[in-house]
């Protein structure tokens, strides 16, 4: 079981990834003419990550693959004695950190804030619109 906590924590890790570099991939791919950074798709699972972390810090809900990940290794701490291995120590020293909430829930809400600025800024393009451009 212990290599499903550390694979919860890789895509949790994944996760916060694509939602910070994302937000810098669409910033510097605008400023080189980037396509792939206007695509709708991209564009709304990026939005859509960083609007449910938002939401569910604001309404005081943990993150369900904070809850996955707790839930798994303290059934593993309680019944083998398990102590952490490379990858939970690492991406956890990445993940986690010892903050009051509202300190995240204001960070969250402000990139929040700054992808919807960023969708008006630098909007999405559709698929029928990128193909009379490449014409």
């Amino acid at each position: 079981m212990i290599w499903l906590s550390d694979a919860v924590l890789v895509v949790h890790a994944l996760l916060a990834f694509f939602i910070v570099c994302g937000l810098l991939a669409i910033w510097v791919g605008a400023g080189l003419g980037w396509k792939w950074i206007r695509r709708r798709h991209f564009r709304l699972a990026h939005l859509l990550a960083i609007l449910i972390v938002s939401t569910l810090s604001l309404l005081g809900i943990a993150c369900p693959l904070t809850t996955l990940e707790d839930w798994l290794r303290t059934g593993l701490l309680e019944t083998n004695g398990f102590t952490q291995g490379f990858i939970q120590r690492w991406v956890s020293r990445l993940l986690y950190y010892d903050l009051p909430g509202w300190v995240f829930t204001l960070l969250y809400v402000a990139f929040g804030l700054v992808v919807l600025l960023t969708w008006r800024l630098i909007p999405p393009r559709n698929a029928q619109h990128s193909k009379a451009t490449r014409r």
